[in-house]
């Protein structure tokens, strides 16, 4: 049964049988007090506010049975999926594999590297290790919605501005309809995550559609009600 859920620049109208959750990058390095995030001077309160609209988002999905995908952005020990332009970018000390608070920065099997506890992965929830700023690039990702039957995409994580906006993007253009959930993504800067939800609304919703859990939760509760 589809369901209309408030949204701009209009409501949107979603199945969740073909509708998947997918969750960026919500790893420790990036979100948890003394993780790498932290050590470049960023105030991680600005993204542990989307911890708690993720939860509440996350807990009505798995209700749902939707098909819930979780994201890392990393990279193999020997750096040989990292493009020397993305290694050799910034101080050397912060640089990719380069030893952080919590391991080598973002390299896949490194405390930083994983999803932080509260919104954990269960058994039957995939993760997708991606070399790249977006869900699609170097991954199976779209083989996975292609096989779901997968035609809606409600996305969030971080940040609002490069990892999600880069996965609405691609996800676009692959023919995907794509909803950023505003409370559930979030940005180190206020301006960013601001102007990147407007840019997916902007012109008709040239990218996608913007909402937040409270109505995607609302939309289904109205739905379990009649």
């Amino acid at each position: 049964m589809a369901t209309m859920v408030k949204a701009e620049p209009e409501p949107i109208e979603l199945d969740w049988r073909s509708t998947a959750l997918i969750i960026i990058d919500m790893q420790r390095d990036f979100i948890e007090p003394g993780g790498f995030g932290s050590s470049l001077g960023n105030d991680v309160s600005k993204l542990r506010r989307a911890i708690e609209p993720c939860q509440a988002l996350l807990t009505a999905a798995r209700r749902l049975g939707m098909m819930v995908i979780h994201t890392r952005e990393g990279h193999r020990a020997d750096l040989s999926d990292a493009h020397p332009a993305k290694v050799l970018r910034g101080k050397p000390s912060t640089r990719i594999g380069a030893e952080g608070p919590m391991g080598r920065i973002l390299i896949r099997g490194e405390p930083g590297h994983d999803i932080i506890p509260e919104l954990y992965p269960i058994a039957g929830e995939m993760v997708i290790d991606k070399p790249g700023k977006g869900a699609f690039y170097q991954t199976d990702l779209e083989l996975i919605l292609t096989t779901g039957g997968i035609s809606t995409l409600l996305v969030c994580g971080v940040t609002t501005e490069v990892c999600v906006h880069t996965t609405i993007r691609e996800g676009n253009d692959r023919g995907y309809r794509c909803v950023a959930v505003s409370d559930c993504c979030a940005s180190y800067f206020d301006e960013f995550h601001e102007t990147g939800l407007r840019m997916i609304k902007a012109q008709g919703g040239i990218f996608g559609w913007v909402t937040d859990s409270v109505a995607i939760i609302e939309a289904e509760q109205l739905e379990e009600r009649t």
